[in-house]
């Protein structure tokens, strides 16, 4: 792993490097910003019924809306980063995304973790702490990133592809599995995906050896994020698993239920 002008490479152990735009603190404030507003809220939503406990206890009704917020704002964090795959409605709306600093899974003791010590990275004020140290990263980690082994970086929209060209009149058994279709769609990152499809478009750019070389590598990728079973990709080769996998990525899921009732036969 390393970190060259605001992006992080990412080398896996098959040899394939993947390139992540890390996101800038202006478009991570703004996200914040969006967050807040969000929890804030909700806060004064679920905090309307205490309000009826001031006539009570003014100070009793002051310490729930402080644990309520407390609950809401870390919970709205865990929930949605969780649930979204790395994003919370800010991040989602400007783009951004949390993901593990070795481009593994994101787990679920690193998203409760890295919104825990939120409370850490806002002192004193605005965010300073958390402002500063991000500053002085490599990665642009604040301390919730730095325990949690997390960095947020900027999605980059990707557009579906034609691909009719790259898997016409080519049966794909891996279209029998759509479980396992949809697990790889879920688990491979779109930068993940542009690798295959470049692949398959330049393949013809690459001389036997290393074109042999290349497909390997990204086909070990492919087979670690999911596993087929061995009948589906037996005797397949490591382009043609290429190939299948990016029919899989880009192709909607119509367009697949229907190859794979009426597979067309090379």
């Amino acid at each position: 792993m390393q970190t060259d002008h605001g992006s992080l490479r990412i080398r896996t152990p098959e040899g394939v490097t993947f390139a992540y735009q890390l996101a800038g603190p202006a478009s991570r404030m703004l996200a914040l910003l969006i967050d807040f507003t969000c929890a804030v809220g909700a806060t004064i939503i679920v905090g309307l019924g205490v309000s009826l406990l001031k006539v009570l206890s003014p100070d009793a009704a002051k310490a729930i809306y402080l644990v309520l917020y407390f609950v809401i704002s870390t919970g709205y964090g865990i929930g949605l980063e969780w649930r979204w795959r790395g994003q919370t409605i800010g991040k989602r709306l400007l783009r951004l995304r949390v993901m593990d600093a070795q481009g593994l899974h994101l787990q679920w003791n690193q998203v409760v973790l890295r919104n825990l010590l939120r409370f850490v990275d806002a002192l004193p004020v605005l965010y300073l702490v958390g402002g500063a140290v991000s500053m002085l990263t490599r990665n642009g980690q604040r301390l919730g990133d730095l325990a949690a082994n997390t960095v947020v970086i900027r999605t980059v929209k990707v557009a579906d592809p034609d691909i009719t060209q790259l898997v016409r009149s080519r049966f794909n058994s891996m279209l029998a599995y759509p479980h396992l279709c949809a697990r790889l769609r879920q688990r491979t990152p779109p930068a993940a995906a542009g690798v295959g499809l470049e692949a398959l478009t330049r393949r013809d750019e690459f001389d036997p050896l290393s074109r042999v070389e290349l497909f390997s590598e990204i086909a070990a990728y492919y087979r670690s994020v999911v596993e087929f079973p061995s009948e589906a990709v037996e005797q397949i080769s490591d382009e043609q698993y290429v190939r299948n996998v990016v029919e899989i990525l880009f192709q909607t899921a119509v367009t697949a239920r229907s190859r794979s009732a009426a597979p067309l036969m090379s």
